[in-house]
């Protein structure tokens, strides 16, 4: 009889326990985030702190669908077949409800194979490359930031009006740098067909050898010059070209060079005059984004940078499109982010049906040395909506399946 009341009392306490984990398991919407937070930790671990910050605003206003969201995050190494296993993990063995995230533009590529294959949803929240959305696009795939096309058609109507007709180009060897310059030339020759591009420059990600690429490019005697570099490659460029006068009396064009993360550490090597895009979040005075300010700043005692923005949108985003499909099916999902409208720091943003692209913009203006600190002026917003091709490109682009 003891024996048989110890099994019926062990019986009913792992029913219960069982009992429990569900109900929890019920109460809560996993979303799987992988990105290269050892790798890239300037821009990533303010955007983490941006999602953090929007799940605990959700999360205490009820949750979604009455359902609190729970982030299950993975480092990719920097490496597309990390981030593929990670992505598997995440899905198999975590369960999470959706994917997002990925920096650098080669991993979102491997992600969204990924998410093909294993028809799970997945939103591509920073990885630029034009791919994406387009070559490489399916119907398991959204992406959040403006793509090297949207931000490089940004620059290119100021670029073509500085009537510069030999143009250097200096881009990262992988995806995004390898996107970046083949819109650029792109749109510069249908803005400008007498352009020439007299030296172009493509280095390893994070190994740039600054000398010679700054003795190349003045060796070309460009009119001008167009840079996708970032981080510490930007900083070591700027350097030596300063100090090697490549930049005097020659106008620069430079992608995401404005954005605090890369911006700030140049300090009193900031250049005067380059046109960029950026994020000025000192000067920026929309309800929407001072209200997203006021709230970092009280949970972070910090300013945003970029990152913080895209983290931030990015579970925005997830979070209406779960109350829209009012689910996390992957095939309902799917159809509520088709259309989907939403308000982020930087104003309404609305994913394109026909290209699964979010029309969220960014800002262009000049880099300024203020004081030995690099700050943007004559700024202004542009809205990634009018910074698309037609819908006839896009179906030109796009595989014909990947919006059935």
């Amino acid at each position: 009889m003891k024996m048989q009341r110890r099994t019926l009392n062990a019986l009913v306490l792992a029913c219960l326990v069982v009992t429990a984990a569900t109900a929890q398991a019920q109460g809560v919407i996993k979303i799987g985030e992988i990105n290269s937070y050892k790798a890239q930790p300037a821009f990533l671990e303010p955007y983490k702190k941006g999602m953090e910050l929007a799940v605990e605003q959700i999360n205490a206003a009820g949750g979604i669908n009455g359902k609190k969201l729970e982030l299950v995050i993975r480092d990719d190494n920097a490496n597309p077949g990390d981030a593929v296993r990670a992505a598997e993990e995440l899905i198999s063995r975590e369960k999470v409800d959706v994917l997002t995230g990925s920096f650098l533009s080669n991993i979102g590529l491997a992600l969204t194979d990924f998410a093909k294959q294993k028809k799970v949803f997945f939103l591509a929240a920073e990885p630029l490359t034009d791919k994406i959305v387009w070559q490489n696009g399916n119907r398991y795939t959204f992406r959040l930031r403006a793509s090297t096309y949207m931000q490089t058609a940004m620059l290119v109507p100021e670029a073509a009006a500085m009537k510069k007709k030999r143009w250097a180009i200096i881009y990262p060897n992988y995806e995004y740098g390898q996107s970046a310059a083949t819109s650029f030339k792109a749109l510069m020759k249908a803005a400008q067909p007498d352009v020439e591009f007299v030296a172009e420059q493509a280095t390893p990600l994070g190994r740039i050898d600054s000398g010679s690429v700054v003795q190349a490019v003045a060796d070309a005697r460009p009119d001008a010059i167009f840079n996708v570099l970032f981080g510490a490659d930007l900083s070591k460029f700027v350097r030596e070209g300063n100090t090697r006068g490549l930049f005097l009396g020659r106008e620069v064009v430079s992608l995401l060079t404005g954005e605090p993360e890369y911006l700030d550490p140049l300090k009193e090597e900031t250049p005067n005059g380059w046109l960029v895009t950026g994020y000025p979040w000192y000067g920026i005075q929309t309800p929407e984004h001072k209200a997203f300010f006021l709230a970092y700043n009280a949970k972070y005692k910090d300013h945003p940078r970029l990152g913080s923005v895209v983290g931030y949108a990015a579970i925005q985003s997830l979070a209406e499109g779960m109350k829209k499909a009012r689910s996390t099916d992957t095939e309902k999902m799917i159809a509520a982010f088709r259309g989907l409208k939403l308000m982020t720091p930087f104003g309404s943003v609305t994913y394109r049906a026909q290209d699964h692209q979010s029309t969220m913009g960014a800002y262009v203006g000049r880099t300024k040395n203020e004081g030995g600190k690099g700050v943007m002026v004559n700024y202004r917003y542009v809205d990634g909506t009018k910074m698309q091709p037609t819908d006839a490109e896009i179906q030109k682009l796009r595989p014909l399946e990947a919006n059935q």
